[in-house]
């Protein structure tokens, strides 16, 4: 790839509809505002439930079918956002979704929870290497929530990161790459409470919702302290949702609230939040970044 622009952002994500619950509105800005977005999202989501009754049939327990309709809902959702470098690990299909921790599924011969870390960290590396991003952003060590392709996808996108930066490693794909800054996703406690705080005052409880989720469901909360980093994409929070939407089969959205297969709501957030945890910050001691890129002299 030749011509990149100035400011490049990698996100690496298990399935589709992760990235615009977790990131949508910064992906939305930095491609607004001119950055090279580039999404790896490392399975087709074959085992998701699926919420549409018209769509059930795509279930893996009927057709088997949900992953090829899961990619066409990310290509959509990537066009809402402005993103147009998008793919799956190892190309479409190559690591089949594992399911829950603890379900059949984690025995399936092809499923990312059985991949081979190093071999599926070099088809990150090369990519890395083609797009050379100043910032990375992934999972925590649990994956959020103890998804196991979450947290496969951690550990891909840890190592790759590591592997990318090594002169000796696989000269093949690629020039070596040193990424700039790492970021976890997470959500400060204080800002999910006030999000269900208003879901609650809206009355949205027995509308689309039958009922509300809680604190505990939402992925990767943390003391409002331990986040470092707010990316405020408040004018980009349409194109959220309108990503969101476009994961049908997963996501019902209403307004600025939200519920996966189990109909609890849940707030939509258009600030993002992160955690920096390789690199140096780009502000004050005490201070949250509002720039994903700060101090990498991008």
């Amino acid at each position: 790839m030749t011509d990149l622009p100035g400011r490049r952002l990698l996100l690496v994500h298990a399935h589709p509809d992760d990235e615009s619950i977790n990131n949508g509105a910064t992906m939305a800005k930095y491609a607004a505002e001119g950055a090279h977005v580039t999404l790896v999202t490392c399975t087709l989501g074959e085992e998701g439930e699926v919420i549409p009754p018209a769509l059930a049939h795509l279930a893996a327990d009927r057709d088997d079918t949900l992953g090829a309709h899961r990619a066409g809902e990310l290509a959509a959702a990537m066009a809402e956002l402005g993103v147009t470098d998008h793919l799956f690990l190892g190309g479409p299909g190559r690591y089949r979704d594992s399911g829950m921790m603890g379900a059949p599924q984690n025995e399936h011969p092809d499923c990312f929870w059985r991949a081979d870390v190093d071999e599926a960290a070099a088809s990150l590396v090369e990519v890395i290497r083609r797009v050379r991003p100043q910032v990375l952003v992934t999972y925590d060590e649990n994956g959020g929530y103890g998804h196991p392709d979450h947290i496969q996808a951690h550990r891909v996108a840890m190592r790759a990161a590591e592997l990318a930066a090594e002169p000796v490693f696989r000269r093949d794909l690629g020039d070596p790459h040193k990424i700039a800054k790492i970021y976890w996703n997470c959500v400060p406690r204080s800002v999910v409470e006030a999000g269900f705080a208003r879901l609650r005052e809206a009355g949205r409880e027995g509308d689309l919702f039958p009922g509300i989720a809680s604190v505990d469901d939402v992925p990767g909360v943390l003391p409002d302290e331990e986040v470092t980093a707010a990316v405020d994409a408040s004018a980009h929070a349409g194109r959220k949702a309108a990503a969101m939407r476009a994961h049908a089969t997963q996501i019902a959205v209403d307004g600025p609230f939200f519920a996966l297969s189990n109909d609890l709501g849940q707030p939509l957030f258009p600030t993002e939040y992160y955690r920096l945890v390789r690199g140096e910050p780009g502000a004050a001691e005490g201070v949250r970044e509002d720039d994903l890129f700060a101090g990498t002299g991008a």
